[in-house]
């Protein structure tokens, strides 16, 4: 693999940020960025994305089954570069997992796999959620200063492809709240003739009183009209 030239990686660049804010799905760009990776930095044979929330984990947009086996091995042994990226570090970067000590049980079983080197890059996303872009070599690579900028620029495009998904997601949440409240209180309206602000009231002591969210109790007015 040639190292990109710098008019190619400001056209793909250029492509990912026209994404992020355009129409494409926040999955889209995910498994663009992913391909991009391996198309611009040298020593790049597979990428993926880890995302992780509590104990849960979710692996997504890999070039290939590797990503989430690799994924699945770390959050199940507590080690590895692409948990500590996400979870601590900003940069992990090894050149030879045959020289690696800090994950004494993971390298060796990443070895195991065919995996010999590897990059991974802190996302920050939302929502509680921590999250890396993880990128691997089949062969050992020493990873420079261009590898380590490509692979954040495109961390930083992942990561706002993510926090634009929660946002919309927060957002339609919001709209079928107030929604769901307004038809409510037309029904406490109609049935026990009051107005606006007494119908929403009555709602609010009830969700006080049973210790209820709002929405909730918006939703067994319309439910049990």
């Amino acid at each position: 693999m040639t190292l990109p030239s710098g008019t190619d990686l400001a056209a793909r660049m250029a492509d990912l940020a026209r994404a992020t804010s355009g129409a494409w799905s926040a999955s889209d760009i995910l498994d663009s960025v992913t391909a991009t990776a391996v198309d611009l930095i040298p020593g790049v044979d597979t990428a993926g994305i880890l995302l992780i929330r509590g104990s849960a984990h979710e692996s997504v947009s890999g070039t290939a089954q590797i990503p989430k086996q690799l994924d699945d091995l770390q959050m199940s042994l507590g080690e590895g570069p692409c948990m500590q990226a996400a979870l601590d570090d900003t940069e992990v970067v090894t050149d030879d997992f045959r020289s690696e000590v800090r994950w004494p049980r993971y390298s060796p079983a990443a070895l195991d796999i065919g995996v010999r080197s590897g990059l991974s890059f802190k996302m920050f996303t939302a929502d509680r959620t921590a999250g890396a872009l993880n990128l691997f070599g089949f062969q050992p690579h020493v990873w420079d200063d261009n590898d380590l900028a490509i692979g954040g620029i495109l961390a930083a495009h992942a990561t706002a492809a993510i926090l634009a998904n929660q946002h919309g997601d927060h957002l339609r949440a919001a709209l079928r709240t107030r929604d769901q409240i307004g038809q409510a209180k037309g029904i406490i309206m109609e049935r026990y003739d009051v107005d606006d602000l007494r119908a929403f009231e009555m709602m609010r002591q009830i969700s006080q009183t049973t210790d209820t969210k709002l929405f909730d109790v918006a939703r067994q007015v319309i439910e049990t009209r």
